[in-house]
Protein backbone atom coordinates (compact mmCIF):
# COMPACT_ATOMS: atom_id res chain seq x y z
CA UNK A 1 0.00 0.00 0.00
CA UNK A 2 1.33 3.61 -0.68
CA UNK A 3 2.57 5.25 2.43
CA UNK A 4 1.60 9.34 3.33
CA UNK A 5 4.11 11.03 4.18
CA UNK A 6 4.18 13.45 7.21
CA UNK A 7 7.01 15.22 9.05
CA UNK A 8 7.54 12.81 11.37
CA UNK A 9 8.14 10.00 8.75
CA UNK A 10 5.56 7.81 6.43
CA UNK A 11 2.24 6.38 7.66
CA UNK A 12 -0.43 3.98 6.55
CA UNK A 13 -3.47 5.69 5.01
CA UNK A 14 -6.00 3.70 7.54
CA UNK A 15 -4.20 5.69 10.00
CA UNK A 16 -4.52 9.65 8.89
CA UNK A 17 -7.87 9.85 10.37
CA UNK A 18 -9.87 13.12 10.25
CA UNK A 19 -7.77 15.59 8.01
CA UNK A 20 -8.33 18.77 7.38
CA UNK A 21 -6.42 19.56 3.77
CA UNK A 22 -5.30 23.62 4.04
CA UNK A 23 -4.09 24.79 6.69
CA UNK A 24 -1.20 26.98 7.93
CA UNK A 25 0.82 26.27 11.22
CA UNK A 26 4.55 28.00 11.34
CA UNK A 27 4.65 31.25 8.94
CA UNK A 28 7.66 33.79 8.51
CA UNK A 29 6.25 35.61 5.70
CA UNK A 30 8.50 38.27 3.86
CA UNK A 31 9.14 41.60 4.51
CA UNK A 32 6.88 42.61 1.56
CA UNK A 33 3.74 41.68 3.39
CA UNK A 34 3.93 43.64 6.50
CA UNK A 35 0.50 42.94 8.03
CA UNK A 36 2.13 41.09 11.23
CA UNK A 37 -0.67 39.26 11.60
CA UNK A 38 -0.25 36.51 9.15
CA UNK A 39 3.36 36.00 10.92
CA UNK A 40 2.39 32.84 12.93
CA UNK A 41 5.59 32.24 14.43
CA UNK A 42 4.99 30.99 17.86
CA UNK A 43 5.70 27.33 18.48
CA UNK A 44 4.15 27.22 21.86
CA UNK A 45 1.08 28.85 20.75
CA UNK A 46 0.73 26.05 17.40
CA UNK A 47 1.11 23.13 20.43
CA UNK A 48 -1.75 24.25 22.26
CA UNK A 49 -3.91 24.79 19.12
CA UNK A 50 -2.81 22.11 17.52
CA UNK A 51 -3.72 19.93 21.02
CA UNK A 52 -7.03 21.49 21.31
CA UNK A 53 -7.69 20.02 17.52
CA UNK A 54 -6.27 16.56 18.30
CA UNK A 55 -8.63 16.46 21.57
CA UNK A 56 -11.78 17.61 19.46
CA UNK A 57 -11.25 14.72 17.39
CA UNK A 58 -8.39 16.12 14.30
CA UNK A 59 -5.89 13.82 13.53
CA UNK A 60 -4.18 14.84 10.70
CA UNK A 61 -3.58 18.45 8.63
CA UNK A 62 -2.03 19.28 5.77
CA UNK A 63 0.37 22.56 6.49
CA UNK A 64 0.11 24.44 3.57
CA UNK A 65 3.15 27.19 3.56
CA UNK A 66 5.86 27.06 1.11
CA UNK A 67 9.42 28.19 1.25
CA UNK A 68 8.14 31.50 -0.32
CA UNK A 69 6.03 32.33 2.67
CA UNK A 70 8.40 30.91 5.38
CA UNK A 71 8.09 27.80 5.86
CA UNK A 72 9.52 25.98 8.94
CA UNK A 73 9.76 22.39 8.87
CA UNK A 74 11.93 21.65 11.82
CA UNK A 75 9.13 23.94 13.97
CA UNK A 76 6.22 21.22 12.34
CA UNK A 77 8.26 18.21 13.36
CA UNK A 78 8.40 19.64 17.07
CA UNK A 79 5.16 20.69 16.68
CA UNK A 80 3.48 16.75 15.43
CA UNK A 81 5.63 14.87 18.03
CA UNK A 82 4.02 17.75 20.66
CA UNK A 83 0.75 16.99 19.80
CA UNK A 84 0.34 14.21 17.80
CA UNK A 85 -1.26 15.47 15.23
CA UNK A 86 0.06 14.19 11.56
CA UNK A 87 1.29 17.29 9.78
CA UNK A 88 1.96 16.71 5.98
CA UNK A 89 3.81 19.56 4.82
CA UNK A 90 4.33 21.31 1.18
CA UNK A 91 6.92 22.07 -1.81
CA UNK A 92 6.31 24.33 -4.39
CA UNK A 93 5.57 27.98 -4.52
CA UNK A 94 2.73 30.57 -3.82
CA UNK A 95 1.37 33.10 -6.44
CA UNK A 96 3.57 35.32 -8.48
CA UNK A 97 4.54 38.42 -6.00
CA UNK A 98 5.69 35.83 -3.85
CA UNK A 99 6.71 33.29 -6.13
CA UNK A 100 9.24 35.25 -8.61
CA UNK A 101 12.41 36.23 -6.79
CA UNK A 102 12.65 32.20 -6.64
CA UNK A 103 11.89 31.13 -9.90
CA UNK A 104 12.09 33.66 -12.33
CA UNK A 105 15.56 33.03 -13.59
CA UNK A 106 15.23 29.12 -12.82
CA UNK A 107 14.39 26.36 -15.76
CA UNK A 108 11.12 24.32 -15.45
CA UNK A 109 12.68 21.72 -14.69
CA UNK A 110 15.62 23.30 -12.31
CA UNK A 111 12.21 23.66 -9.98
CA UNK A 112 10.82 20.39 -10.65
CA UNK A 113 13.62 18.72 -9.33
CA UNK A 114 13.75 20.70 -6.18
CA UNK A 115 10.12 19.54 -5.27
CA UNK A 116 11.53 16.19 -6.29
CA UNK A 117 14.33 16.25 -3.90
CA UNK A 118 11.63 17.73 -0.92
CA UNK A 119 9.55 14.86 -1.09
CA UNK A 120 12.14 12.14 -1.70
CA UNK A 121 15.30 13.15 0.20
CA UNK A 122 14.23 16.06 1.90
CA UNK A 123 13.81 19.70 2.69
CA UNK A 124 17.02 21.85 2.38
CA UNK A 125 19.70 19.75 5.74
CA UNK A 126 16.50 18.76 7.80
CA UNK A 127 15.36 15.40 7.17
CA UNK A 128 11.80 16.64 7.30
CA UNK A 129 10.35 15.33 3.96
CA UNK A 130 7.49 17.12 2.27
CA UNK A 131 4.25 15.23 1.21
CA UNK A 132 2.26 17.54 -1.17
CA UNK A 133 3.59 19.78 -3.91
CA UNK A 134 1.52 23.57 -4.33
CA UNK A 135 1.41 25.83 -7.17
CA UNK A 136 -0.48 28.96 -7.35
CA UNK A 137 -1.80 31.80 -9.52
CA UNK A 138 -3.02 35.67 -9.42
CA UNK A 139 -6.19 36.65 -9.83
CA UNK A 140 -7.72 36.18 -13.21
CA UNK A 141 -4.58 35.27 -14.58
CA UNK A 142 -1.42 32.63 -14.30
CA UNK A 143 1.56 34.67 -15.05
CA UNK A 144 5.04 33.13 -16.58
CA UNK A 145 6.44 32.99 -13.23
CA UNK A 146 3.16 30.90 -12.46
CA UNK A 147 3.09 29.20 -15.12
CA UNK A 148 6.22 27.65 -14.79
CA UNK A 149 5.54 26.52 -10.94
CA UNK A 150 2.47 25.06 -12.45
CA UNK A 151 4.77 22.77 -15.44
CA UNK A 152 7.06 22.27 -12.33
CA UNK A 153 4.74 20.68 -9.65
CA UNK A 154 3.14 18.45 -12.79
CA UNK A 155 6.49 16.88 -13.26
CA UNK A 156 7.14 16.48 -9.51
CA UNK A 157 4.02 14.66 -9.18
CA UNK A 158 4.63 12.43 -12.00
CA UNK A 159 8.25 12.05 -10.68
CA UNK A 160 6.24 10.70 -7.15
CA UNK A 161 2.77 10.66 -6.91
CA UNK A 162 2.21 13.24 -4.58
CA UNK A 163 -1.02 15.08 -4.70
CA UNK A 164 -1.20 18.80 -6.13
CA UNK A 165 -3.02 21.47 -3.90
CA UNK A 166 -3.29 24.38 -5.72
CA UNK A 167 -4.01 28.25 -4.56
CA UNK A 168 -6.42 30.19 -6.49
CA UNK A 169 -7.01 34.04 -5.96
CA UNK A 170 -10.93 34.30 -4.76
CA UNK A 171 -11.56 31.13 -6.51
CA UNK A 172 -10.71 32.24 -10.04
CA UNK A 173 -8.42 29.90 -12.50
CA UNK A 174 -9.56 26.71 -11.41
CA UNK A 175 -10.54 25.72 -14.86
CA UNK A 176 -7.29 27.03 -16.26
CA UNK A 177 -5.03 25.70 -13.76
CA UNK A 178 -6.69 22.01 -13.76
CA UNK A 179 -6.18 22.16 -17.95
CA UNK A 180 -2.66 23.51 -17.87
CA UNK A 181 -1.69 20.39 -15.22
CA UNK A 182 -3.69 18.40 -17.56
CA UNK A 183 -1.67 19.28 -20.43
CA UNK A 184 1.57 18.24 -18.56
CA UNK A 185 -0.18 15.05 -18.19
CA UNK A 186 -1.08 14.75 -14.39
CA UNK A 187 -4.83 13.16 -14.00
CA UNK A 188 -7.18 15.53 -12.67
CA UNK A 189 -8.15 13.32 -9.82
CA UNK A 190 -4.87 14.30 -8.63
CA UNK A 191 -5.35 17.68 -8.46
CA UNK A 192 -7.02 19.67 -5.24
CA UNK A 193 -8.26 22.99 -6.04
CA UNK A 194 -8.42 25.35 -3.63
CA UNK A 195 -10.11 28.39 -2.08
CA UNK A 196 -13.42 27.83 -4.26
CA UNK A 197 -15.78 28.71 -1.81
CA UNK A 198 -14.34 32.28 -2.71
CA UNK A 199 -16.28 32.17 -5.52
CA UNK A 200 -19.67 30.28 -4.47
CA UNK A 201 -21.45 29.21 -7.86
CA UNK A 202 -22.66 26.19 -7.69
CA UNK A 203 -22.49 26.06 -11.48
CA UNK A 204 -18.70 26.86 -11.26
CA UNK A 205 -18.42 24.19 -8.82
CA UNK A 206 -20.07 21.41 -11.23
CA UNK A 207 -17.64 22.43 -13.82
CA UNK A 208 -14.80 21.46 -11.99
CA UNK A 209 -16.08 18.99 -10.43
CA UNK A 210 -16.43 17.30 -14.00
CA UNK A 211 -13.25 17.41 -14.81
CA UNK A 212 -12.70 15.30 -11.67
CA UNK A 213 -10.68 17.38 -9.95
CA UNK A 214 -11.36 17.83 -6.13
CA UNK A 215 -12.49 20.93 -5.19
CA UNK A 216 -11.16 22.76 -1.53
CA UNK A 217 -13.75 24.33 0.37
CA UNK A 218 -11.28 25.60 2.61
CA UNK A 219 -11.97 28.96 3.88
CA UNK A 220 -15.11 28.15 6.58
CA UNK A 221 -15.15 30.33 9.56
CA UNK A 222 -14.36 33.09 7.40
CA UNK A 223 -17.72 34.64 7.97
CA UNK A 224 -16.29 37.76 6.11
CA UNK A 225 -16.00 36.26 3.33
CA UNK A 226 -19.25 34.15 2.75
CA UNK A 227 -21.45 33.32 5.77
CA UNK A 228 -21.13 29.45 6.43
CA UNK A 229 -24.62 28.98 6.13
CA UNK A 230 -23.98 29.42 2.25
CA UNK A 231 -20.89 27.09 2.23
CA UNK A 232 -23.45 24.84 4.15
CA UNK A 233 -25.96 25.18 1.30
CA UNK A 234 -23.59 24.77 -1.18
CA UNK A 235 -21.87 21.31 0.25
CA UNK A 236 -25.20 19.93 0.13
CA UNK A 237 -25.97 20.57 -3.21
CA UNK A 238 -23.14 18.76 -4.77
CA UNK A 239 -22.84 16.02 -2.21
CA UNK A 240 -26.96 15.43 -3.58
CA UNK A 241 -25.25 15.83 -6.84
CA UNK A 242 -22.78 12.85 -6.53
CA UNK A 243 -20.03 15.43 -5.97
CA UNK A 244 -19.30 14.64 -2.04
CA UNK A 245 -15.81 12.53 -2.53
CA UNK A 246 -14.72 15.58 -4.55
CA UNK A 247 -14.93 18.00 -1.37
CA UNK A 248 -12.16 19.01 0.58
CA UNK A 249 -12.66 21.06 3.86
CA UNK A 250 -10.77 22.76 5.70
CA UNK A 251 -9.70 26.54 7.41
CA UNK A 252 -7.15 27.86 5.98
CA UNK A 253 -6.36 29.40 9.14
CA UNK A 254 -3.35 31.92 8.55
CA UNK A 255 -3.85 34.70 11.05
CA UNK A 256 -2.88 34.98 14.61
CA UNK A 257 -6.40 36.48 15.20
CA UNK A 258 -7.97 33.35 13.79
CA UNK A 259 -6.41 31.26 16.54
CA UNK A 260 -7.76 31.33 20.30
CA UNK A 261 -4.38 30.03 20.68
CA UNK A 262 -2.06 33.10 20.27
CA UNK A 263 -4.44 34.79 23.34
CA UNK A 264 -6.14 37.86 20.84
CA UNK A 265 -9.29 37.10 21.84
CA UNK A 266 -10.05 35.42 17.94
CA UNK A 267 -11.68 33.37 16.33
CA UNK A 268 -12.50 30.36 14.92
CA UNK A 269 -9.57 28.26 15.89
CA UNK A 270 -9.15 25.08 14.90
CA UNK A 271 -11.95 23.39 16.54
CA UNK A 272 -14.52 25.53 14.79
CA UNK A 273 -14.89 22.74 11.82
CA UNK A 274 -15.13 19.57 14.19
CA UNK A 275 -17.41 20.94 16.98
CA UNK A 276 -19.35 23.68 15.47
CA UNK A 277 -19.83 22.84 11.03
CA UNK A 278 -19.70 19.41 10.80
CA UNK A 279 -22.91 19.16 13.49
CA UNK A 280 -24.41 21.78 11.30
CA UNK A 281 -24.03 20.12 8.11
CA UNK A 282 -25.44 16.70 9.61
CA UNK A 283 -28.31 18.36 10.86
CA UNK A 284 -28.79 19.92 7.96
CA UNK A 285 -29.06 16.20 6.34
CA UNK A 286 -25.54 15.31 5.18
CA UNK A 287 -25.32 11.73 6.07
CA UNK A 288 -22.31 10.60 8.23
CA UNK A 289 -21.17 8.69 6.24
CA UNK A 290 -21.02 10.81 3.35
CA UNK A 291 -19.70 13.46 6.11
CA UNK A 292 -16.84 10.87 7.17
CA UNK A 293 -15.93 9.63 3.27
CA UNK A 294 -14.81 13.85 2.85
CA UNK A 295 -12.92 14.17 6.47
CA UNK A 296 -11.34 11.23 6.52
CA UNK A 297 -11.40 8.65 3.68
CA UNK A 298 -10.93 11.30 0.15
CA UNK A 299 -7.78 12.65 2.85
CA UNK A 300 -6.51 9.53 2.62
CA UNK A 301 -7.06 8.52 -1.18
CA UNK A 302 -5.03 11.88 -2.11
CA UNK A 303 -2.41 12.39 0.13
CA UNK A 304 -0.66 8.52 -0.56
CA UNK A 305 2.12 9.00 -2.48
CA UNK A 306 1.28 6.51 -5.53
CA UNK A 307 4.90 6.03 -6.21
CA UNK A 308 6.77 4.55 -3.12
Amino acid sequence: MSKIRTVLGDIEPTTLGVTYMHEHVITHPPASIPDRDLAMESIAAATRELSHFHLAGGRSLVEMTPRDYGRDPLALREIGAATGVQIICTTGWLKDKLCRPWVAERTVEALADEMIREITVGIDETGVRAGVVKAAASLNTITPAEEKVFRAAARAHLATGALITTHTELGTMALEQVELLRSEGVAPERILVGHLDHKPDLEYWRAVAQTGANLGIDQIGKEKYLPDSRRIELILAMAAEGYAAQLCLAGDLARTSYWPSYGTGGGPGLTYILWRFLPWLIERGLDPQTLKAMMVETPARLLQLEKD
